[in-house]
């Protein structure tokens, strides 16, 4: 079993930054795809960023290409998610995802997702 727990979620002003963390245990995630989605009030769990096990590959989604970066710290089991020049429609629970079984196709696809954190809340505010 993975475990994984998003930390450095808060409320930030438009324009500003943050760095959200995912921390797994229970197993080495080195192997696994990881994701980052979000799901604000009122709305569906959206992608957000997605890496692949070694890292080399990543993708995002065309709400936050050129914001957000997401990175991976194998050694530390750990994924990041920085984001910056944040907007209001960024705010949204944000929730870290791994994956055994995705390609690169379909690293953007909640459903090939076996294992999620609790969340993490991001406010934006104007």
């Amino acid at each position: 079993q993975v475990q994984l727990v998003e930390s450095g979620g808060g409320l930030v002003q438009a324009g500003g930054s943050l760095r959200l963390s995912c921390a797994a245990s229970g197993r080495t995630v080195s192997n696994y795809a990881m994701g980052w989605f979000r799901q604000a009030p009122g709305k569906e769990r959206e992608f957000v960023a997605a890496i692949s096990w070694s890292g080399r590959i990543t993708d995002y989604a065309d709400s936050v290409k050129g914001r957000f970066t997401i990175s991976r710290d194998n050694a530390k089991n750990t994924v990041y998610l920085q984001m910056n020049s944040l907007k209001p429609e960024d705010t949204a629970v944000y929730y870290c995802a791994a994956s055994r079984f995705t390609t690169t196709q379909t690293m953007g696809v909640p459903e090939k997702y076996g294992y999620w954190g609790q969340g993490t809340q991001v406010t934006v505010s104007f």
